[in-house]
Formats: C-alpha cells, structure tokens, sequence
C-alpha cells in the first residue's frame, strides 16, 4: 500500500490575492518540503485548483462569498510560485466548490492503493476539511491526516476548530 498527498488550493488569490490573508504564505516551504519528500518516496502526489468563471457572482457560492476570486485564466487560478514547479507533473482536480467529487471518485476508485492520505493546503476550515472528509468517505479504511503546520486560515478560531471537527471524523490531526 502507498501514500496520498493531496495539496488543496495552493493558489495566488488565497495567499496574496482576493481573499489572501497573513500567515498563508507562512506554509508554503512546509507544503514543498512534504511533496518532496512524498515523492522522493515514490508516493503519490496530487492538487486542487479551486476554479472559478466571469460568473461566479451568479453561482451560490459567490452570492454567499461575493468575492470574486480563482477565476480561470488570472492569475489568481494561478499555483502560488513556490509550488508551481513541484507539482507540474502531478495529477489536478479542479473544482467549482470546497469539495471535490472527481477526486472523491479518483480515490475510491484506488483506495486499495492507499493505506495513507495526508491533506494539506488552504483553507483549513472550508476546502481543507471538505475535502480531507470526501476523501475519509472514498477511502473509509485508510488513515486521514492533516498536518496543523500544513495548512491555515483567516479566521484562527475556526481553524482551531476545525482540527476539532476533523479530530471528531476520525482523522488523524498532526
């Protein structure tokens, strides 16, 4: 069996763009060092982009978040430049929402392969947690972790409780 790491939404409009916030780039040479390392290891390694259109204050979310943000093609959508490179060769999920069902239906369609699946990225308490959650529901047998020192938010309580929540669902909180 082998490892997954799943690097959600390293993107420029979470760091320093529309909705960045300080401390997010805090966790980017962390975020390298890990995927190095996975795979140096030969495990797996692979990202979402959360990915928007022109319309997105028409969609539920942005009527919710009337930020626009990620918008294909800007450089917002845009992997942060520090990890752009590191995962160029990796597989991408991108996504309209926090969560992401091809790659719910990626990792059940592997889940023998993987005895390990580690989240890390932003924003621990909306995209991060949806999609360490779809992946404990894809692969329900394997150990779930995400690393605090991997991932962050704007709101430093509800990132605190979300590694409660997370704790709560049985996935492993570093």
């Amino acid at each position: 069996m082998g490892r997954l790491l799943i690097v959600v939404d390293m993107q420029n409009d979470f760091v320093d763009g529309a909705l960045g916030f300080e401390g997010a780039d805090g966790i980017i040479e962390g975020i390298a060092s890990k995927i190095r390392s996975y795979k140096e290891n030969n495990d797996e390694v692979v990202y979402t982009l959360d990915t928007h259109f022109d319309n997105y204050q028409d969609t539920q979310e942005g009527r919710n978040l009337p930020v626009p943000h990620c918008i294909k093609g800007s450089s917002g959508h845009e992997l942060v430049p520090g990890l752009k490179d590191l995962l160029a060769d990796c597989l991408c999920f991108e996504k309209p929402t926090f969560g992401s069902l091809k790659l719910a239906n990626y990792i059940n369609s592997n889940e023998d392969k993987y005895d390990v699946i580690e989240v890390c990225g932003l924003v621990s308490n909306i995209c991060v947690i949806s999609n360490a959650i779809i992946a404990k529901a894809a692969a329900p047998e394997a150990q779930i972790i995400v690393d605090s020192a991997l991932t962050d938010s704007f709101d430093k309580t509800l990132n605190s409780e979300t590694f409660d929540i997370l704790k709560g669902v049985q996935v492993t909180v570093l």
